[in-house]
C-alpha cells in the first residue's frame, strides 16, 4: 500500500500498451499529482488518502460531502494484470473506513478478467452512469467564439479557480484549498478566463509521456453561453501540441436522454473523437 501519491513509477507496469489505456493511466497519475501537492494541513482536514490497491488507484477524500465523485474514485482497475475479488474487498473496505459513502470504481472495457463485473455486483455496487472517453491528436483545433480572455494562471489566481471549480462539481467548501495546490502540482498547468479581471472559467492540463490530459473545465454560472469553456479547450490543445504531446485526452459523462451535454458538445467540436464507454460502479444511493 502506497499512500498520499506515490512517487514517479510507483504503479504497476502496463502491460499492453493501447491508446485508449494510455488515456487511463495518464488520468491516473494526473489524479495521483494532485494528492501529491496536498500540504501537510490539508490532507487531514480533508481525510485524504492515495492508495495502490492492485494495479488500481484509489482517491480517498473523506471530508468531502457524497456528490464529491470527482476526488472520491478508483481507476485503473484489472488494466496492469487480472484482480482477484480480494482487490474489490479492500477498495470497499478503504471507502467504508473513510465514512466515504459515495464513489465510483471506474472500469475500463479491457478490464480483466471479465468477472471483475460479477465481483464488483457481489460486493454490493450497481452500474452508475458511464464516462465517455475522447481522443484526439495534434490537428490544431477549430477557432472558439469568445468575448473572454484566457491565460495561464498562477498563484493569485487559484483560490477563485478553487471556488469556481468547487462549485461547478459540487465538492463542498472544503475542497477549495486543495484544488488551489494544483498550481503546484507536478506535471498540471492551470488556467482560466476572464471577463476583464472578473474570473468566469476554469481549466487543467497535465502532461505525461507525450499524452495531454484535459480536466476540471468549469464556468462560473455569471459567465455561461460565452465560450469560456470552448475557448479553454483550445488553448489546452494548442499549448498541448506545443508541448509535444501525441494524443491528447478528456472524458465527460456518456449521453443520456434529457441531458443537453453542453460538456460533450463542446469537446467534439474541438476535433476529439470518442474513444470508449468508461463503467461506474457505485453503492446504491
Amino acid at each position: 500500500m502506497e499512500e498520499d501519491g506515490p512517487a514517479e513509477g510507483g504503479f504497476p507496469p502496463i502491460e499492453e500498451v493501447k491508446l485508449s489505456i494510455e488515456s487511463e493511466d495518464v488520468e491516473r497519475h494526473a489524479l495521483a499529482a494532485l494528492h501529491a501537492a496536498a500540504d501537510d494541513a490539508i490532507k487531514p482536514r480533508l481525510h485524504l488518502q492515495s492508495v495502490t490497491v492492485g494495479g488500481a488507484l484509489v482517491s480517498i477524500a473523506g471530508a468531502l460531502p457524497p456528490s464529491g465523485i470527482v476526488a472520491n474514485r478508483t481507476i485503473g482497475l484489472g488494466l496492469a494484470g487480472p484482480e482477484d475479488p480480494e482487490t474489490i474487498h479492500r477498495i470497499v473496505e478503504l471507502y467504508r473506513d473513510a465514512g466515504v459513502s459515495r464513489y465510483f470504481i471506474h472500469l475500463h472495457p479491457d478490464a480483466r478478467p471479465p468477472a471483475i463485473r460479477d465481483w464488483l455486483r457481489d460486493a454490493g455496487l450497481e452500474k452508475a452512469r458511464g464516462w465517455m472517453k475522447f481522443t484526439r491528436g495534434r490537428d490544431a483545433p477549430p477557432p472558439a467564439e469568445t468575448d473572454l480572455s484566457v491565460r495561464s494562471v498562477e498563484f493569485a489566481d487559484m483560490a477563485a479557480f478553487g471556488r469556481i471549480v468547487m462549485d461547478a462539481f459540487d465538492l463542498g467548501a472544503e475542497a477549495a484549498e486543495w484544488l488551489a495546490c494544483l498550481v503546484n502540482a507536478e506535471g498540471w498547468r492551470i488556467y482560466m478566463s476572464f471577463d476583464g479581471d472578473e474570473p468566469a472559467g476554469t481549466g487543467g492540463l497535465f502532461v505525461r509521456d507525450g499524452v495531454g490530459y484535459c480536466d476540471w473545465g468549469a464556468t462560473a454560472p455569471a459567465f455561461r453561453r460565452r465560450g469560456s469553456q470552448s475557448a479553454l479547450l483550445r488553448r489546452r490543445i494548442v499549448d498541448a501540441i506545443d508541448m509535444g504531446c501525441r494524443i491528447i485526452v478528456t472524458e465527460t459523462g456518456e449521453e443520456v436522454e434529457g441531458d443537453p451535454q453542453h460538456s460533450y458538445k463542446n469537446i467534439m467540436r474541438m476535433g476529439f473523437k470518442e474513444d470508449f464507454v468508461r463503467e461506474n460502479y457505485a453503492p446504491p444511493r
